[in-house]
């Protein structure tokens, strides 16, 4: 028996291989499933069973590819209507992967359909859990996001999610390990540990929703306590899982068309296309096609492309660094953005030696803006989480939270100059790409953020300012 958590960092989204006499199973794989096959094949193992816990929100799932690719049958628990093909397990139903067994646990409360799987060792001893987005470390599934699909409140969601951790996962002998869907970065949670593995003692002890005295009261206040809105691309991959989508092989093709120069303007006018450079930060503000949104390959790039792009079916042209085009197009298709026309031939390099227009983004060192700064004359706006902004911030910093830019952005005087800032440069270029692509050119943004910052003599306070207006009187 063998057991592998393949965990994707910028996704915080783990995929399970096991493995048992030959046979295999894998649990809520990713988008792109050649690694999978490459590895079945390596291993010599046949795959038997697909498993999904539930229809994911954050992220496309492999299930529909993998399965037509290998043959195996799809599994969901209770509850699931898929319009494809799948088994329909119903709770307690066991199946076999070599000398182990797989049981249905059946714990809705995230979803109606949200199953955890038991995996049962040779020896007949409860080993593991697959918990999906029901009990994560630290935390469990958030029960806001099924509430129209199932007619019902994120209390009533909240309640079933109660008797389902405590009648279903807490009476698990407490050395059973729990792999869960994600860590900490989804937001399909908001209290999840960086650890990706525990146990279910570990997680009574430590986890503030498997308190044993907890009442079922208690528990629906604090979970649903402090939930933020969900990413508007949420229910479209919700809905891409449930109903199937496009291979990956096809989504992969088109993103890998490259589009010359010469052509690029005339295409991305004719398809209403949103130009998305994926290049790090500060070779986008030393340079970019005007115009263009830049969300970094190497930060959480497919979460913040989901929670600002919103739309999945948005047409997008790639400019990538030479060599990422693959990479990018792949992470795109995970969060279902697979209207993907084609990429700049030769990068942004190519651009330049055209001639082509070039724009830049104004920005400064925290040690420039240190100079420049003048307390109760200079408007500084903080992008960073809530979080981060009470734990420490600029003296009469404004907060306006990236995730939020589609609001704020509409309070923003443009005859008045501001400071823009996050933690350390990636979100606020996002934000900066956005505020120029939308006419906005009256800010100056600070390279490295309140990481640099910190570093400095800028007044500080962790004391919450109350919460200003961006419009001038």
């Amino acid at each position: 028996m063998q057991i592998e958590q393949i965990y994707t960092g910028c996704l915080s989204q783990g995929a399970y291989y096991i493995t048992s006499k030959g046979e295999a199973a894998i649990i809520d794989p990713l988008r792109e499933t050649q690694p999978y096959i490459a590895r079945l094949k390596r291993d010599k193992v046949k795959l038997k069973y697909v498993f999904e816990t539930h229809f994911h929100a954050d992220f496309v799932s492999g299930h529909i590819d993998l399965s037509e690719k290998t043959g195996a049958p799809i599994v969901y628990g209770p509850n699931a209507n898929p319009e494809f093909e799948a088994i329909i397990a119903t709770d307690g139903q066991e199946f076999k992967i070599g000398d182990v067994t797989i049981q249905v646990l059946h714990t809705p409360g995230h979803t109606m359909e949200s199953t955890t799987y038991l995996l049962i060792d040779p020896k007949g001893k409860k080993h593991a859990i697959f918990s999906g987005d029901t009990l994560f470390i630290g935390d469990v599934g958030r029960p806001d996001l099924a509430q129209k699909a199932a007619s019902m409140t994120q209390e009533q969601l909240a309640a079933i999610l109660f008797h389902s951790l405590r009648d279903k996962i807490m009476t698990l002998p407490d050395d059973v390990v729990v792999y869960p869907a994600h860590g900490a970065g989804s937001a399909c949670g908001k209290n999840m540990s960086k650890e990706t593995i525990s146990t279910i003692g570990n997680q009574k002890e430590t986890n503030y929703a498997l308190r044993a005295d907890m009442t079922e009261a208690e528990f629906i206040k604090e979970v649903t306590e402090g939930l933020l809105p969900p990413p508007a691309y949420f229910g479209m991959n919700v809905a891409m899982n449930k109903k199937g989508y496009e291979s990956f092989e096809t989504v992969l093709n088109h993103g890998m068309k490259a589009i010359k120069v010469s052509d690029f303007e005339a295409v991305a006018e004719d398809s209403g296309a949103l130009i998305l450079d994926s290049r790090e930060n500060q070779d986008f503000a030393e340079g970019h096609i005007p115009q263009s949104i830049n969300i970094g390959i190497d930060g959480s790039f497919a979460l913040w492309v989901g929670e600002l792009i919103v739309n999945v079916k948005q047409p997008i042209i790639l400019v990538t660094a030479i060599g990422k085009e693959e990479e990018t197009v792949t992470r795109l298709s995970r969060v279902g953005f697979d209207n993907i026309i084609g990429h700049l031939e030769g990068g942004f390099e190519a651009w330049k030696e055209a001639n082509k227009e070039v724009d830049t983004v104004k920005r400064i060192t925290a040690k420039t803006f240190e100079k420049e700064f003048d307390l109760g004359k200079s408007k500084v706006i903080d992008i960073r989480k809530e979080s981060e902004y009470k734990a420490e911030h600029v003296n009469d910093a404004y907060l306006r939270p990236l995730a939020e830019i589609n609001d704020w952005i509409e309070e923003i005087n443009p005859k008045e100059h501001f400071y823009m800032h996050c933690g350390g440069g990636y979100r606020s270029m996002i934000a900066a790409s956005i505020l120029q692509a939308r006419g906005f050119r009256n800010f100056t943004e600070i390279k490295g953020g309140f990481a640099e910052m910190a570093k400095t003599n800028i007044p500080k306070t962790d004391f919450v300012c109350q919460s200003k207006v961006l419009k001038s009187n």
